[in-house]
């Protein structure tokens, strides 16, 4: 029980903002942080590929997603530092970029914990009898729900880098842009986390390589039109 205990008291800190009770050292902290994505990633993950019931192969698409939904999470931060280290560097801030890349993971750690406090309610959802595509709609929603009380971390995270300096704060906006383009097209590359029950599981599609805005612009259309299935 040891694990789960601390785990659980790393993640009150983190909610709480007191970071030296998240670990001991830098190592261990970044550590701790890193678990907290994976396991919290993987228990909304898993709950998001529950969508279509338990029939045939469909445990496999709860495995996929549970395992895909850290790699989405740690994928689109590792592929959107390392612009944002260049960009802080010809600003001059090349120097507290570890402060940066602290407050940064810490508010992926925090992205995860809403993710799975909000699970409850996309099992609900999958309960209610919705379909396919709003189904996909309603966890966007969900991530969109947890980006937007990760920004609360985030903005308390950075809060002494931008008293410091007041270019942290045009930075704070860039990295949110940054993130929010990058994870849109990765979590398009790496989907189904929410398999189609009309199609067989798979953990990739063959057509990931392709553009995500414009499915998801007409995706939204079609279930506003009512044609969503």
């Amino acid at each position: 029980m040891a694990m789960p205990v601390g785990l659980f008291r790393r993640t009150d800190a983190l909610l709480r903002g007191e970071a030296d009770l998240i670990g001991s050292g830098r190592a261990s902290s970044m550590g701790a942080l890193a678990l907290m994505i994976v396991g919290f990633g993987m228990w909304y993950g898993a709950v998001m590929g529950t969508f279509g019931g338990l029939a045939g192969d469909r445990p496999w698409q709860i495995l996929y997603s549970a395992v895909k939904v850290p790699i989405l999470i740690m994928l689109t931060f590792a592929m959107s530092v390392p612009s944002f280290y260049v960009v802080n560097t010809l600003l001059g801030l090349r120097d507290d970029f570890p402060r940066v890349l602290r407050a940064l993971l810490t508010t992926q750690a925090g992205l995860t914990v809403i993710l799975t406090s909000l699970s409850p309610f996309t099992a609900f959802w999958y309960a209610s009898g919705t379909s396919y595509q709003p189904a996909i709609l309603f966890n966007g929603a969900m991530f969109a729900v947890a980006s937007l009380g990760a920004q609360v971390i985030l903005r308390r995270e950075y809060g002494p880098l931008i008293r410091k300096d007041r270019t942290h704060w045009w930075m704070l906006g860039v990295w949110i842009v940054l993130y929010i383009f990058v994870g849109i097209q990765m979590g398009w590359v790496l989907r189904p986390f929410v398999g189609s029950p009309g199609r067989p599981v798979q953990f990739f599609r063959e057509d990931s390589w392709s553009n995500a805005y414009e499915f998801v612009l007409r995706m939204t259309w079609d279930v506003v039109m009512g044609r969503g299935g």
